[in-house]
């Protein structure tokens, strides 16, 4: 598989993880160094072994998971979807009680936006590609864009708050949504 093909790819596997960044930049307010490198990090580390596992199975997963994977991502991004706009919508001033760059939710996030990269896995073990290449630039991408994506977040975050907050929980929700759409139509 050529590069431009591979980036291609990993551009298209990467937009979901973009659209969650920036949601989560949003969320945080103002997203720390740290919270950027972590989400940047775990959204192209599962975007690097999604493929592998996928191709490692090979079409055993893909017969299993494929009926309903497009629901795991729905209901993994409407859970956070919807604790974005809870918080976004408390007028006690209380500080935020989650951060989605840590624990549960950053795996919950992670696993949602990569879904898709496992059955890219699957398709190149049925194509008899080899992944480890394509793989390797799927995260560097992902990585890259979702740190990008945390980076916007921080700016939008300080000019329309909570507002915006509540508008990041909506996409995330726009985004599960759009993916059992895809696989249903």
């Amino acid at each position: 598989m050529d590069l431009v093909s591979v980036l291609g790819i990993a551009i298209g596997l990467a937009m979901d993880a973009f659209a969650v960044s920036v949601a989560t930049g949003l969320a945080l307010g103002r997203a720390t160094g740290r919270q950027t490198f972590r989400i940047g990090f775990h959204f192209g580390l599962f975007q690097f072994l999604m493929p592998i596992v996928g191709w490692i199975a090979g079409g055993t997963v893909e017969r299993w998971l494929g009926a309903f994977d497009h629901w795991i991502a729905f209901a993994l991004l409407s859970w956070v979807g919807v604790g974005m706009i809870r918080s976004g919508i408390r007028n006690d001033g209380e500080p935020k009680a989650t951060d989605p760059s840590r624990g549960l939710t950053l795996v919950v996030l992670s696993v949602a936006t990569s879904l898709d990269a496992l059955a890219v896995g699957v398709s190149m073990a049925l194509l008899g590609v080899d992944v480890w290449f394509p793989a390797v630039i799927i995260g560097l991408v992902a990585g890259a864009l979702s740190a990008a994506g945390m980076g916007l977040g921080r700016p939008l975050g300080r000019r329309a708050g909570r507002r915006l907050e509540i508008a990041g929980g909506l996409v995330l929700i726009g985004i599960g949504v759009k993916i059992v759409l895809e696989h249903l139509l």
